[in-house]
């Protein structure tokens, strides 16, 4: 398998999403699994730019991460290309629901067996990705 799929209503408008998404200091806050912080470098949230951060784990570790805003579609859809190891393209699709918003996460890897090798970790990731996003725009919930 190459694809990791997530959905998530969140009672939300899809507008109050996309501002978590566009927004890089907000974005630093939720961005990754439970337990990580980010330090941005570069963030020009615009097709065909630049997104450079390092994700720090709670252990201190430091990971860089390298990724292209392929398209941008506002209050509707982002697609992300990370362009260094490992390799993938994250869609994520914002479509109002009579919840809020449901929100399509769908992570596909250009190598299957790198996608198998890191499905322990993505799959719980991306879940507390959506954890962290949910408590960033609805802090009620």
């Amino acid at each position: 398998m190459t694809t990791f799929t997530h959905t998530r209503n969140l009672p939300a408008t899809p507008s109050a999403i996309f501002a978590a998404m566009q927004d890089p200091a907000r974005l630093a806050r939720w961005w990754g699994p439970s337990g990580f912080s980010n330090r941005f470098e570069v963030f020009e949230f615009q097709p065909s730019g630049r997104w450079v951060f390092d994700m720090i784990g709670p252990d201190g570790k430091v990971y860089p991460n390298e990724s292209v805003f392929v398209s941008i579609e506002i209050d509707r859809q982002v697609v992300i290309q990370h362009v260094c190891q490992p390799y993938f393209t994250l869609t994520i699709t914002l479509t109002p629901s009579t919840e809020g918003t449901l929100i399509h996460w769908e992570q596909v890897f250009t190598d299957a067996a790198v996608a198998e090798a890191v499905r322990h970790i993505v799959a719980p990731a991306n879940e507390q990705n959506l954890d962290r996003l949910s408590a960033e725009v609805c802090p009620a919930n």
